[in-house]
């Protein structure tokens, strides 16, 4: 994508982007550890940790998934067992797929 575009995201993206960085903040600062030291946790630079914390949703989502383990923010609202099953189940699924998505070449018959 050319520099002079820039990516949008939806309205409920950006919120639980921001909501997801505050919360993040908010459980960094109960634990009275600045910006810098939660970032050497990560192997980041501050100023990522400041972008996650203010709502950029360029931060990598892995980078966002540990800074929540490591505050112990849960995204889930299960406990680890049942993330795991959740994670099973959803392979399990998945294995039953297709491999490959392909539009269907449904006929339209319009002839009245």
């Amino acid at each position: 994508m050319p520099a002079s575009k820039k990516r949008s995201y939806a309205r409920y993206t950006l919120s639980a982007v921001s909501l997801l960085g505050r919360m993040v903040e908010l459980e960094r600062k109960s634990r009275r550890m600045t910006a810098k030291d939660l970032a050497e946790r990560l192997g980041v630079s501050r100023g990522t940790v400041q972008r996650l914390e203010a709502g950029d949703p360029k931060v990598e989502l892995g980078l966002a998934f540990e800074a929540c383990a490591l505050m112990g923010v849960r995204l889930f609202d299960e406990d680890p067992a049942s993330l795991t099953a959740r994670l099973d189940e959803a392979g399990k699924r998945l294995a039953l797929l297709p491999k490959y998505a392909r539009p269907l070449n449904a006929v339209v018959d319009d002839d009245f």
